[in-house]
């Protein structure tokens, strides 16, 4: 008996060098990219340990947990890390880059979150990518929420490793991921003796054995379940247009963002200035003496449908989470998760505004 996820026919090299190559197409990008055989922390690392070790002085901008995972992995290198921290509720600023800079011009090397979905912020990475050029540093930055959800364009912006994944905005599988890389990139890594080689998070691995061998020979046999995901995620999003798809994030933050304020009960935007607040998740404030956690834990209760979760960590205290991306980038998922919530704090005596809410969500 055959089975459509388990009788497949080998992926060939050229078939994957084809998937690759759609996506940067949907990067808009001229680097090398090559498609990891893994989740985005295969990727996200196995950049970090190609381009980093002693002597190195990185600069680390955290706007979320997956900042503070990042400085881990550059410390673990042995490089000299400068953290640069901001409220979560906010973003950096391409002058809070520079005077970092100033402060410390043996910097060669920033990391950086484009958009948070923890903590439904988002950063101007255009601006800073500015900065960076202007220093010569190596620019790092992740994408994998941000991608499908806003403009990601690693060539326009000076982004030298620019790290995705599929399963956020552009409502792919988890299980493959990719980064595009440039010259410069390439080159820091061939100089780095602590670079990672035979080994599952070897860059120069793909280097040396696929991009310069013409991408005629795989280093191992291809994850082909989510090979084919992705190449289908990617082939949607050609169809329908990334602008529309963008489109379709953008007017599901703005839903959320407003239909919280309607929907009352103490509920307020987690990320104050709305040109800051990222477009593939909104997070939400709870009211003083309501547990987060306890609140989204009976909104799943009442409705486990929908796309809410708490905040991390400490976060799970006060932040609600609306992940609105993906195939949940829509008002009626926005709307479906404030009705939840609603209900949630109506059980607590709260007083909301649910029909006030459902209005403003459906009208946008």
């Amino acid at each position: 008996m055959t089975h459509p996820f388990l009788d497949l026919a080998p992926l060939s090299a050229a078939r994957f060098a084809e998937i690759e190559d759609r996506v940067a197409r949907l990067l808009d990008t001229r680097q090398d990219v090559v498609i990891m055989q893994g989740e985005a922390l295969l990727p996200l690392e196995g950049a970090i340990r190609g381009t980093v070790g002693p002597g190195n002085t990185a600069l680390n901008v955290i706007t979320g947990p997956y900042g503070q995972t990042f400085g881990n992995w550059l410390r673990d290198c042995g490089a000299t890390v400068i953290d640069l921290a901001v409220p979560f509720h906010t973003a950096v600023t391409a002058e809070q880059v520079r005077e970092a800079f100033a402060e410390h011009p043996e910097i060669d090397f920033v990391s950086l979150v484009h958009a948070e979905a923890a903590t439904g912020n988002t950063n101007p990475v255009a601006e800073i990518g500015e900065v960076v050029r202007e220093r010569g540093a190596i620019f790092y930055l992740d994408a994998v929420a941000s991608i499908g959800a806003e403009p990601v364009l690693p060539d326009a912006w000076g982004v030298d490793l620019c790290v995705i994944g599929a399963q956020k905005a552009m409502g792919g599988p988890a299980g493959v991921s990719a980064v595009s890389v440039s010259a410069r990139a390439w080159a820091r890594m061939a100089a780095n003796a602590g670079a990672p080689r035979r080994s599952y998070l070897s860059l120069l691995d793909w280097k040396e054995r696929w991009v310069d061998g013409g991408r005629k020979v795989l280093l191992h046999a291809p994850a082909q379940l989510e090979m084919l995901a992705l190449e289908a995620c990617v082939e949607r999003i050609e169809a329908v247009g990334l602008d529309a798809v963008m489109g379709r994030h953008v007017a599901a933050a703005g839903a959320a963002r407003a239909g919280a304020v309607a929907l009352g009960g103490g509920l307020e935007p987690y990320v104050y200035d709305v040109r800051e607040a990222a477009p593939v998740a909104t997070t939400l404030r709870v009211p003083a003496g309501t547990v987060a956690s306890e609140l989204v834990a009976r909104a799943l209760e009442i409705d486990s449908s929908v796309p809410l979760a708490a905040g991390g960590g400490a976060l799970a205290k006060e932040m609600i989470r609306v992940n609105h991306y993906g195939v949940d980038a829509t008002r009626s998922a926005v709307g479906a998760s404030l009705a939840a919530l609603g209900a949630a704090l109506a059980e607590r005596g709260v007083s909301v505004d649910l029909e006030g809410a459902r209005r403003v969500v459906e009208a946008g």
